[in-house]
Protein backbone atom coordinates (compact mmCIF):
# COMPACT_ATOMS: atom_id res chain seq x y z
CA UNK A 1 0.00 0.00 0.00
CA UNK A 2 2.78 2.41 1.00
CA UNK A 3 4.71 1.59 -2.19
CA UNK A 4 1.64 2.33 -4.33
CA UNK A 5 1.12 5.67 -2.57
CA UNK A 6 4.76 6.70 -3.08
CA UNK A 7 4.56 5.75 -6.76
CA UNK A 8 1.43 7.86 -7.25
CA UNK A 9 3.05 10.82 -5.49
CA UNK A 10 6.18 10.33 -7.60
CA UNK A 11 4.19 10.53 -10.82
CA UNK A 12 2.32 13.61 -9.59
CA UNK A 13 5.51 15.44 -8.61
CA UNK A 14 7.24 14.65 -11.92
CA UNK A 15 4.15 15.79 -13.82
CA UNK A 16 3.54 18.98 -11.82
CA UNK A 17 7.19 20.04 -12.01
CA UNK A 18 7.26 19.37 -15.76
CA UNK A 19 10.02 16.74 -15.74
CA UNK A 20 10.49 13.64 -17.89
CA UNK A 21 11.95 10.29 -16.85
CA UNK A 22 14.69 8.45 -18.74
CA UNK A 23 13.66 4.79 -18.45
CA UNK A 24 16.10 3.18 -20.90
CA UNK A 25 18.11 1.33 -18.22
CA UNK A 26 15.54 0.81 -15.48
CA UNK A 27 15.57 -2.97 -15.93
CA UNK A 28 19.26 -3.12 -14.93
CA UNK A 29 18.90 -1.28 -11.63
CA UNK A 30 17.31 -3.69 -9.19
CA UNK A 31 20.61 -4.62 -7.52
CA UNK A 32 23.08 -1.78 -7.75
CA UNK A 33 24.68 1.28 -6.19
CA UNK A 34 23.13 4.43 -7.64
CA UNK A 35 25.23 7.57 -7.95
CA UNK A 36 23.05 10.67 -7.52
CA UNK A 37 24.70 13.64 -9.20
CA UNK A 38 24.83 16.55 -9.60
CA UNK A 39 23.77 17.38 -6.04
CA UNK A 40 23.46 21.15 -5.57
CA UNK A 41 19.95 21.61 -4.14
CA UNK A 42 17.42 20.05 -1.76
CA UNK A 43 15.16 19.71 -4.81
CA UNK A 44 17.54 17.06 -6.15
CA UNK A 45 16.30 14.51 -3.63
CA UNK A 46 12.64 15.29 -4.28
CA UNK A 47 12.98 14.94 -8.05
CA UNK A 48 15.32 11.93 -7.96
CA UNK A 49 13.17 10.08 -5.42
CA UNK A 50 10.06 10.75 -7.51
CA UNK A 51 11.78 9.61 -10.72
CA UNK A 52 12.88 6.34 -9.13
CA UNK A 53 9.32 5.68 -8.00
CA UNK A 54 8.13 6.18 -11.59
CA UNK A 55 10.91 3.86 -12.80
CA UNK A 56 9.94 1.27 -10.17
CA UNK A 57 13.54 1.05 -8.99
CA UNK A 58 13.77 -0.14 -5.34
CA UNK A 59 15.93 2.80 -4.29
CA UNK A 60 17.02 3.11 -0.65
CA UNK A 61 19.64 5.14 1.15
CA UNK A 62 21.58 4.58 4.35
CA UNK A 63 21.75 6.66 7.52
CA UNK A 64 23.46 6.15 10.85
CA UNK A 65 21.23 4.39 13.35
CA UNK A 66 21.63 7.27 15.82
CA UNK A 67 19.81 9.56 13.37
CA UNK A 68 16.63 7.49 13.59
CA UNK A 69 15.89 8.49 17.20
CA UNK A 70 13.76 11.46 16.15
CA UNK A 71 10.70 12.46 14.16
CA UNK A 72 12.95 13.36 11.23
CA UNK A 73 14.56 9.93 11.44
CA UNK A 74 11.17 8.24 11.29
CA UNK A 75 10.31 10.31 8.22
CA UNK A 76 13.57 9.32 6.54
CA UNK A 77 12.87 5.64 7.18
CA UNK A 78 9.43 6.08 5.61
CA UNK A 79 11.18 7.58 2.57
CA UNK A 80 13.45 4.56 2.22
CA UNK A 81 16.32 5.05 4.66
CA UNK A 82 18.08 1.96 6.04
CA UNK A 83 19.68 2.50 9.47
CA UNK A 84 23.28 1.27 9.75
CA UNK A 85 24.46 0.21 13.19
CA UNK A 86 28.22 -0.06 12.77
CA UNK A 87 28.87 -0.65 16.46
CA UNK A 88 26.64 -3.73 16.49
CA UNK A 89 28.28 -4.96 13.31
CA UNK A 90 31.74 -4.57 14.81
CA UNK A 91 30.81 -6.63 17.84
CA UNK A 92 29.55 -9.44 15.60
CA UNK A 93 32.45 -9.38 13.17
CA UNK A 94 35.63 -7.42 13.84
CA UNK A 95 36.97 -4.01 14.74
CA UNK A 96 37.69 -3.42 11.06
CA UNK A 97 34.06 -3.68 9.87
CA UNK A 98 33.58 -0.30 8.17
CA UNK A 99 30.60 1.68 6.92
CA UNK A 100 31.47 0.42 3.42
CA UNK A 101 31.37 -3.16 4.72
CA UNK A 102 28.00 -2.51 6.38
CA UNK A 103 26.53 -1.08 3.18
CA UNK A 104 27.89 -3.91 1.02
CA UNK A 105 26.47 -6.41 3.50
CA UNK A 106 22.97 -5.07 2.83
CA UNK A 107 22.98 -6.78 -0.56
CA UNK A 108 23.07 -10.15 1.18
CA UNK A 109 19.93 -9.19 3.11
CA UNK A 110 17.82 -7.77 0.28
CA UNK A 111 16.93 -9.54 -2.95
CA UNK A 112 16.31 -6.22 -4.69
CA UNK A 113 18.22 -3.14 -3.58
CA UNK A 114 19.40 0.07 -5.21
CA UNK A 115 21.40 2.11 -2.71
CA UNK A 116 21.39 5.82 -3.50
CA UNK A 117 24.58 7.74 -2.71
CA UNK A 118 25.71 11.34 -3.23
CA UNK A 119 29.50 11.19 -3.74
CA UNK A 120 29.85 14.97 -3.63
CA UNK A 121 28.84 14.73 0.02
CA UNK A 122 27.44 18.26 0.15
CA UNK A 123 25.31 20.69 -1.84
CA UNK A 124 28.24 23.12 -1.84
CA UNK A 125 31.01 22.91 -4.42
CA UNK A 126 33.42 20.05 -3.71
CA UNK A 127 36.09 18.96 -6.18
CA UNK A 128 36.94 15.76 -4.29
CA UNK A 129 34.22 13.11 -4.32
CA UNK A 130 33.80 10.42 -1.69
CA UNK A 131 34.62 7.09 -3.33
CA UNK A 132 32.93 4.81 -0.81
CA UNK A 133 30.17 4.08 -3.34
CA UNK A 134 32.74 2.49 -5.64
CA UNK A 135 34.11 0.22 -2.91
CA UNK A 136 30.59 -0.79 -1.83
CA UNK A 137 29.72 -1.86 -5.38
CA UNK A 138 33.03 -3.70 -5.79
CA UNK A 139 32.68 -5.52 -2.48
CA UNK A 140 29.02 -6.44 -3.05
CA UNK A 141 29.61 -7.55 -6.66
CA UNK A 142 26.98 -5.21 -8.08
CA UNK A 143 27.11 -2.54 -10.80
CA UNK A 144 27.16 1.22 -10.38
CA UNK A 145 24.20 3.02 -11.95
CA UNK A 146 24.95 6.61 -12.92
CA UNK A 147 21.83 8.54 -12.01
CA UNK A 148 21.46 12.09 -13.25
CA UNK A 149 19.30 15.19 -13.09
CA UNK A 150 19.36 17.41 -16.16
CA UNK A 151 17.86 20.73 -15.08
CA UNK A 152 18.30 22.23 -18.56
CA UNK A 153 16.02 19.69 -20.25
CA UNK A 154 14.20 18.58 -17.09
CA UNK A 155 15.09 14.91 -17.48
CA UNK A 156 15.91 12.49 -14.65
CA UNK A 157 16.99 8.87 -14.76
CA UNK A 158 19.85 6.42 -15.14
CA UNK A 159 22.26 7.25 -17.95
CA UNK A 160 24.86 4.49 -17.71
CA UNK A 161 25.66 1.21 -15.95
CA UNK A 162 29.27 0.57 -14.95
CA UNK A 163 30.66 -2.62 -13.42
CA UNK A 164 33.70 -1.78 -11.26
CA UNK A 165 36.77 -3.54 -12.59
CA UNK A 166 40.41 -3.90 -11.54
CA UNK A 167 41.38 -0.30 -12.35
CA UNK A 168 39.53 2.09 -10.07
CA UNK A 169 41.20 5.16 -11.54
CA UNK A 170 40.07 4.25 -15.06
CA UNK A 171 36.54 3.58 -13.84
CA UNK A 172 36.42 6.90 -11.97
CA UNK A 173 37.63 8.72 -15.06
CA UNK A 174 34.78 7.11 -16.98
CA UNK A 175 32.34 8.31 -14.32
CA UNK A 176 33.73 11.86 -14.50
CA UNK A 177 33.42 11.77 -18.29
CA UNK A 178 29.75 10.89 -17.93
CA UNK A 179 29.03 13.82 -15.63
CA UNK A 180 31.21 16.42 -17.37
CA UNK A 181 28.25 17.83 -19.32
CA UNK A 182 25.82 17.71 -16.39
CA UNK A 183 23.25 20.48 -15.94
CA UNK A 184 22.72 20.97 -12.19
CA UNK A 185 20.25 23.39 -10.63
CA UNK A 186 23.12 25.55 -9.39
CA UNK A 187 26.09 25.09 -11.77
CA UNK A 188 28.51 27.04 -9.58
CA UNK A 189 28.02 24.47 -6.81
CA UNK A 190 28.96 21.46 -8.93
CA UNK A 191 32.46 20.16 -9.59
CA UNK A 192 33.96 16.90 -10.83
CA UNK A 193 36.61 15.10 -8.81
CA UNK A 194 39.85 16.78 -9.89
CA UNK A 195 41.83 13.59 -9.19
CA UNK A 196 40.18 11.80 -12.12
CA UNK A 197 40.15 14.50 -14.77
CA UNK A 198 42.42 14.56 -17.83
CA UNK A 199 45.77 16.17 -17.13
Amino acid sequence: MKKAIFKIWGKIIILVLGWKVDDRLKGECHRCVVVAAPHTSNWDFVIARSAFEVLDIPVRFTIKKEWTQSVMGSLMIALGAIPIDRQHSKEERSDHFSYVDAMADLFSRYKELAILVTPEGTRARNDTWKTGFYHVAKKAGVPIALGYLDYKNKVAGIGKILWPGDDMEADMREIMAFYKDAYPKYPDNFALDHRYLPA
